[in-house]
């Protein structure tokens, strides 16, 4: 694909890894829309990139938030060439607590927006994207899906994040084999320690701990680095169903 002739949507996109894409792809001449229930940073990084860039709020568990975002974007860019989903939550909770046993339904929002959300977006943008021209190869679009390393090395107290990002792996091979007739690939990528959001509420004691731990290099993801891959996911085109790790060789304890 050439990115100057297409366009992005990107859920979480006003923040984390989801922001670093938008700015990522933007800069490289890509039509990106930001799809967030944070109004605020979403509606300003939209306006810092410009013309190019369009907000929408999205709430990836409800259709019709999907649907109303799909109608802004598609009058805007006139098409959608890429998805990708970055929007998730990481509560930690063991499952046997303190207070007792944990709360199923903090177990079910987390599987609710990881791994349901995800396949929400893509269900109804995947009809748009078999619209598109076909280009080389027959290629009418791309997925990419937020998975994580704790897919495969889940920790104590992740019984909830693990099992929605190892659903998110899970999707991928039979999401790229159903699309193949139609033009879209479908990919995975699974990061490791990342310097986000998420991470900048830690102590910074224990992110110091926590860089350390990757092999090498020896410190925390750039969002950039994640974003660069997108990028290449995106242009490479024999790149499909697969799950890519980007993590430094680190593979997580217990």
């Amino acid at each position: 694909m050439n990115c100057t002739s297409i366009a992005a949507v990107v859920t979480g996109g006003a923040s984390g890894l989801g922001a670093a894409c938008i700015n990522h792809l933007a800069e490289k001449g890509v039509k990106v829309a930001i799809w967030d229930t944070d109004r605020g940073k979403g509606a300003a990084l939209a306006d810092r990139i410009g013309l190019n860039a369009v907000f929408c709020p999205v709430d990836i568990t409800d259709s019709d938030s999907i649907l109303e975002a799909l109608e802004g974007t598609l009058s805007r860019f006139g098409g959608i060439q890429v998805l990708v989903n970055c929007a998730g939550i990481a509560p930690p909770a063991r499952v046997m607590g303190k207070d007792g046993p944990m709360d199923i339904e903090l177990f079910s929002r987390v599987v609710r927006i990881n791994l349901i959300g995800t396949m929400n977006v893509i269900r109804l943008i995947a009809p748009h994207m078999i619209k598109n021209i076909a280009g080389r190869d027959g290629e009418r679009g791309v997925i990419v899906n937020t998975a994580s390393i704790a897919a495969f090395e889940g920790q104590i107290g992740q019984a909830g994040y693990s099992s929605s990002k190892a659903g998110v792996v899970g999707l991928t091979l039979p999401l790229a084999r159903e699309f193949a007739d139609h033009g879209i690939r479908v990919i995975a990528v699974a990061p490791g320690l990342f310097d986000t959001p998420m991470m900048a509420g830690l102590p910074e004691k224990v992110r110091v701990q926590m860089a350390q731990i990757v092999p090498m290099p020896r410190r925390l993801g750039d969002p950039g680095e994640f974003a660069a891959l997108v990028e290449h996911i995106i242009v490479n085109t024999m790149l499909n169903g697969a799950t890519i790790r980007i993590d430094g060789a680190l593979r997580m304890g217990a």
